[in-house]
């Protein structure tokens, strides 16, 4: 089936078209600069910007795609987590294509789109496999026994590791007002001449049993540090290397443990923070040494895209489910499969 993928879950509005056998024709990413002047993502200011471009950029998915409305037979879209007012515009524009178009039409949990979007690389990952998801809004372990089949091993209680970078962006002084947020961005460039050695930060692993994480205490001592500095503190970069050195070996770290209680040799490093350089070459590194494959999408697919949403949403058409218009948007809900 040819399908059309839309997200539109927080600040980027983008849509995607597969074609019969799950191949990605197109997947344009609109990334919003409405924010770049409040230091962070303001959801009424995110959900208009939706409202404007959502059209414009699904009718440039299927220009590129050489597709027209006529060529689709089903729509996926994301229906959270997510900002809510966001969910509602790209769950109210699909459900009123496919009613107007006869199209199949399913709903895609954010969270598993991501995960399928290790799968769209041609690499051939399939379960069983660990998964570290990194994003602005999620840090969590997913253990895929199958697609469609979830068990949660860790997630964080607190910042997700990309929410820690945008903060610590701020603390640095590396987000200007005139560009979008991407403290993961900024932080990691400025590492790039820092020391990671320089300045002494927590790692916390606040369930030694368990696989959690908890970045919110790593953020304070960077503010702390600042603080304590003054003229003579350590400076931007070498700060900034030190921060990420201390959130590369907490998430390192975690998935080794996950990969030695699960036994799975493949691992999926899925979400915007998987764009992240040092976090891929440490992550293989650690992986190479225990025998285990890591997979990675290009980054174009880490951060959020409807491509993911598509392929997901391909799947779940495929074994059955969709067709219900009563479809909403839901800012919190459970991952469907996942284990109690």
């Amino acid at each position: 089936m040819t399908l059309l993928g839309l997200e539109t879950s927080c600040d980027e509005t983008s849509a995607a078209v597969l074609d019969d056998g799950g191949s990605v024709l197109s997947n344009v990413v609109l990334s919003q600069q409405d924010h770049a002047a409040y230091g962070g993502v303001v959801p009424e200011l995110a959900s208009r910007a939706h409202l404007r471009t959502l059209q414009p950029v699904v009718e440039q998915a299927l220009r590129e795609a050489d597709a027209s409305l006529d060529d689709l037979q089903a729509v996926a879209v994301t229906f959270g987590p997510g900002l809510v007012g966001s969910l509602l515009v790209g769950v109210n524009f699909a459900k009123a294509l496919a009613w107007a178009r006869g199209l199949a039409l399913v709903g895609v949990h954010h969270l598993e789109g991501h995960l399928f979007s290790a799968r769209l690389g041609g690499d051939g990952l399939e379960p069983p496999f660990a998964a570290l998801l990194v994003s602005g809004g999620h840090t969590e372990l997913i253990h895929v026994r199958a697609w469609g089949g979830y068990r949660c091993l860790g997630r964080t209680l607190d910042d997700a590791a990309g929410e820690a970078f945008d903060k610590v962006a701020r603390l640095l002084g590396l987000l200007s007002s005139t560009s979008a947020v991407h403290g993961g961005r900024v932080v990691s460039e400025a590492a790039e001449s820092g020391d990671p050695g320089s300045v002494d930060l927590p790692r916390a692993r606040p369930d030694r049993e368990g696989l959690d994480f908890s970045f919110s205490g790593l953020k304070t001592a960077v503010r702390r540090r600042l603080a304590d500095g003054g003229g003579a503190g350590p400076s931007t970069e070498d700060v900034a290397a030190s921060f990420q050195e201390a959130v590369v070996d907490v998430l390192v770290g975690r998935t080794e443990e996950a990969v030695e209680k699960t036994g799975v040799e493949r691992v999926a490093l899925v979400g915007g923070v998987a764009a992240n350089r040092r976090l891929r070459r440490r992550l293989r590194e650690a992986l190479d040494s225990r025998g285990a494959a890591l997979f990675v999408p290009e980054p174009v697919l880490c951060t959020d895209n409807a491509a993911m949403i598509a392929a997901a949403g391909r799947f779940r058409l495929l074994h059955g489910e969709g067709g219900d218009f009563g479809l909403d948007a839901h800012p919190r809900p459970p991952l469907p499969g996942l284990e109690a």
